[in-house]
């Protein structure tokens, strides 16, 4: 029988990855690293929460996968923050007011600041609609059939540097598994790789906690020979399924060259009033107590150098549907191009990190809501989520991907380096003194203040491992915050361990070192024995 490969349609899966370190300190009135929060809910997660609801209200059809990290799932659900980042929404909505009377005299800054004004106002209504409460927004979502929310390692640790601990990889994962299954009810059928980050020691933790699917880099699956490139997944010994990332649609994304995100027309990121006009005007709405920060308040284009043009909203607007458009045509004549020569429909994986579109690209919500719509009306295209197209595939290939990551060099070099490689040797000291202390104390579970010792010191060692400081040593952009980060989360966790191997645990004090850190309710010390 001869297959009709004319009328068959690609399957394009965009898969947003959001992710945040944990950065909660209720000892200080304003923190700077808190505003990464602050920033990120109003700039990305409200605006993407908006535009696919809106999607969904105007009957469009579509899947997307979001990866919701176990870290950022417990920020939005923590009061303390999600009444911080209302009163600062506020005060944003009063220096935006100001603004456009600052302006009177100058009508497109005036028209500017008048515009971001009523974009804060909606970012307000849409959170008392749906009562701050993100994480279950997100989930109706997924409960329509629109969204697929999937799970990552709980403190976003880059795992393959835990290979030579294979408890300390199991408890990342079965603690990121248990919160999902918490927070929504369901286990995750896929899980997030933080950093894309994969070596064979990952499988047995992913496998035992059911976990279906993961993405991985390009030239991880292209190394090891995959029959059909990026474009189909494969099966790992163990059965699970590594999809991996499409080159070209990263490029025209990422790319600081042919990225979409470094058009003229679109609105600069870092020309912001927080940082441009005069600090006592100023100091009241900035993040921090002393240093400038972010207000979201910005009046230029990107124009391609300086001086900086005023922002045309028109002129962006126009850019962002000539982009949705060009995006949508490429995948289309590569899905026409490989179903001359597939048995099955192509699956081309688009993977970004969710911060990207509406933080460090403004446009970057509107262009994924464009991209959706030309997408949905494609012949040659469905959207799907990877579980749906595993669900539609008749055969795989077996084989093992090369362990790789995404990023610079596409190896583990970024966190093993001379500014942050002491992070693994002491992280690692702290996963041997847990386990010690395990095996010392016994099961303690009808004994409450031992237990909550180890519950607590569980969490400090998650944290300790967190990818983001080492990253932020790598950049050089505020190392003094992350070897404080980690200083502390390890020091916690050596003095619960004396506390839960003492005679008689100090709850009180047990109880002030949880309050600093009150995340993962379901963590199980017993992971780690």
């Amino acid at each position: 029988m001869t297959r009709r490969v004319w009328s068959m349609r690609g399957h394009l899966a965009i898969l947003l990855h959001a992710h945040l370190p944990y950065v909660r300190h209720p000892e200080h009135e304003r923190f700077l690293e808190e505003s990464w929060f602050f920033e990120a809910v109003t700039e990305v997660y409200l605006p993407l929460l908006g535009r696919l609801r809106g999607l969904r209200s105007e009957g469009v059809r579509f899947r997307l996968t979001l990866s919701l990290s176990p870290t950022l799932g417990a920020m939005l659900e923590d009061d303390l923050l999600r009444g911080r980042w209302r009163r600062r929404h506020e005060q944003l909505i009063e220096l935006a007011r100001r603004e456009g009377i600052r302006h009177r005299w100058q009508p497109v800054q005036q028209a500017l600041a008048q515009r971001q004004a009523a974009a804060f106002d909606a970012s307000l209504r849409l959170w008392d609609e749906i009562a701050g409460d993100l994480p279950a927004a997100f989930g109706e979502l997924e409960r329509s059939g629109h969204l697929e929310l999937i799970t990552c390692a709980a403190t976003h640790a880059v795992l393959p540097l835990l290979a030579d601990e294979p408890t300390a990889i199991a408890g990342q994962v079965a603690t990121a598994v248990a919160e999902h299954q918490r927070r929504f009810g369901r286990s995750p059928g896929g899980f997030w790789l933080p950093e894309c980050a994969w070596d064979h020691a990952v499988e047995p933790a992913l496998a035992a906690a059911g976990i279906r699917w993961f993405a991985v880099e390009t030239h991880a699956l292209l190394d090891a020979g995959a029959r059909y490139g990026v474009f189909a997944p494969v099966a790992t010994p163990r059965g699970l399924a590594a999809f991996a990332r499409e080159p070209t649609s990263a490029r025209q994304v990422w790319s600081r060259e042919i990225g979409y995100p470094g058009d003229p027309r679109y609105r600069e990121f870092h020309h912001d009033l927080g940082h441009e006009a005069e600090l006592e005007y100023v100091r009241p709405f900035l993040p921090g107590p002393v240093d400038r920060g972010f207000t979201g308040l910005k009046y230029h284009a990107v124009t391609g150098g300086e001086p900086k043009r005023l922002y045309d909203p028109g002129a962006a607007e126009a850019a962002v549907g000539e982009h949705a458009r060009h995006f949508v045509a490429s995948r289309a004549a590569q899905a026409r191009g490989l179903a001359a020569v597939m048995p099955e429909p192509p699956v081309l994986l688009c993977p970004y990190d969710a911060e990207l579109f509406g933080h460090w690209w403004h446009e970057g919500p509107d262009f994924l809501a464009a991209v959706i719509r030309a997408a949905a009306a494609c012949p040659d295209l469905d959207l799907v989520t990877p579980s749906q197209h595993l669900a539609r595939m008749h055969s795989i290939q077996r084989l093992a991907p090369v362990p790789s990551t995404w990023g610079q060099g596409g190896h583990l070099g970024v966190w093993l380096q001379p500014a942050n490689e002491w992070i693994q040797r002491e992280t690692h000291a702290a996963i041997r003194r847990f386990r010690e202390t395990l095996a010392t104390v016994g099961d303690a579970r009808h004994e409450p203040a031992r237990w909550r010792s180890l519950e607590q010191a569980a969490r400090e060692l998650l944290l300790a491992q967190a990818s983001d400081w080492p990253f932020i040593l790598h950049t050089g952009t505020g190392p003094t915050y992350a070897v404080q980060r980690v200083r502390e989360h390890l020091a916690g966790l050596d003095e619960l361990c004396r506390l839960a191997a003492s005679e008689t645990p100090d709850l009180g004090r047990v109880a002030a070192l949880a309050a600093r850190h009150p995340l993962f309710p379901t963590v199980d010390p017993a992971l780690w024995r």
